[in-house]
């Protein structure tokens, strides 16, 4: 396996497998002793809750498209399946957990100049974090974060809502707001001049800290107040070591850096090479630089193409099924497309749709993908509340019919199905 690092500038009973065995072509083989044949095949933990028939839908996709059942196409290829990591796996966000961490401990590196950090950072955003940063820190040493509450504030401002503290917006210029967001793309090139095993590290740290503080805990940075407590999902836990025991690769894609997902994803035995994220360019010292791998036709880049909506299909077509080139942004036909998908937001919505078994969605009230899956074109979407601290009913309709898109230029339209009819607007019925 490569270097993913370096560019080297480096889813229930007897009768739903019954059920799964019916609608297979006449020449597949019924089980003789179904029951039986159940009793070898993986299946999902009853002491752990789902919402309604949730659990019975994923192990029914588990029987089907795993080592029990006849649908893996003809060339035998193990089915995959792909989450999404915050709040899809785990409770809360590690990206902030992490940056958080690494600001109480004076880990962020001075830069030559802040609007060198990101190609899109405004006039304004730079003389903000100037301001509040100060320069006697020489270039390329620590940061006082933690007692510079606000060069702290700051800094975490812009990573959270791509704003200063004044309100000024931290990026402009172009982009697809489909293949990336500046203020994500600014996390790994926030950590610039660290090596991996340096942000590993932050990441390791600031893991155990949230892993062991009580459910509901915040913390602060600066002045934001922020949750200060991460927990695996015990039910995402499960659902991935029984896949991987039916026969799946599992994989990890997150729009977070990608040495800090991995110090996570092998929380659920998801191992380096089947977690995808944020790969940063390294220099010749294994140094974290502002440059990202490319995907697809998008090359060594500033972060234009990071596993965001439709680049999280980009990624996983270019690096789970070889799709390379340009096609790597396309839909690709079932026998290249992951069986199982896992989100919770509006990032996840591309890769979560293009699955062919199931689509597995935690209700975050995120409105397209909650379109997406309220609407349920292909009768194979799944929605479940959030495990821990699950949110309440949303009060309105998810305004499907006009806005809930997000568009390439960042505008807001209406949600479309394949055969371009408007998806209806839809009541939030899962909590």
């Amino acid at each position: 396996m490569r270097n993913r690092h370096a560019l080297a500038l480096t889813l229930a009973s007897a009768a739903a497998l019954a059920a799964a065995a019916a609608s297979l072509p006449a020449a597949a083989a019924t089980p003789a002793n179904p029951t039986a044949a159940k009793a070898h095949c993986p299946q999902l933990s009853k002491k752990l809750t789902w919402y309604g028939d949730n659990r019975a839908k994923l192990q029914q996709m588990i029987d089907e498209r795993g080592r029990c059942g006849s649908h893996r196409g003809h060339d035998q290829k193990r089915p995959v399946a792909a989450f999404d990591w915050d709040n899809t796996v785990v409770k809360n966000d590690i990206t902030d957990a992490t940056i958080a961490w690494s600001l109480h401990h004076d880990k962020i590196l001075r830069p030559a100049s802040w609007k060198s950090t990101s190609k899109w950072m405004t006039d304004a955003a730079d003389k903000a974090l100037t301001k509040a940063c100060g320069t006697k820190v020489p270039v390329g040493k620590p940061l006082p974060t933690s007692k510079n509450t606000a060069c702290a504030d700051e800094i975490f401002e812009v990573r959270e809502d791509g704003k200063t503290m004044s309100g000024a917006a931290a990026f402009e210029g172009e982009w697809d707001h489909r293949h990336t967001v500046p203020q994500y793309a600014w996390v790994p090139q926030l950590f610039a001049g660290h090596t991996v095993p340096e942000l590993e590290s932050y990441a390791a740290k600031a893991r155990k800290q949230v892993l062991a503080a009580p459910v509901g805990a915040t913390q602060k940075v600066g002045t934001h107040e922020i949750p200060g407590y991460a927990r695996y999902y015990e039910q995402q836990r499960d659902l991935i070591r029984t896949l991987k025991k039916a026969g799946f690769d599992v994989y990890i894609v997150s729009a977070g850096s990608e040495p800090v997902t991995e110090v996570w994803s092998k929380g659920v035995g998801v191992d380096r090479k089947h977690t995808i994220a944020i790969r940063s360019v390294l220099d010749r010292k294994g140094r974290i630089t502002t440059w990202n791998q490319g995907c697809g036709d998008v090359p060594v880049n500033k972060g234009e193409a990071i596993p965001y909506i439709d680049g999280k299909r980009c990624w996983i077509n270019q690096e789970i099924f070889g799709v390379k080139g340009k096609s790597a942004w396309d839909k690709q036909d079932e026998s290249r497309r992951i069986a199982l998908g896992g989100g919770d937001a509006d990032t996840d919505v591309t890769f979560v749709g293009d699955a062919t078994g199931a689509h597995l969605v935690l209700n975050r009230n995120k409105n397209e993908i909650m379109c997406r899956a309220y609407d349920d074109a292909d009768g194979r979407w799944v929605v479940n509340p959030m495990f821990i601290e699950p949110l309440k009913q949303k009060p309105d309709l998810y305004p499907c019919s006009t806005s809930a898109n997000n568009e390439p230029d960042g505008s807001k339209g209406p949600v479309l199905r394949e055969d371009g009819s408007v998806v209806p607007d839809q009541a939030d019925t899962v909590f």
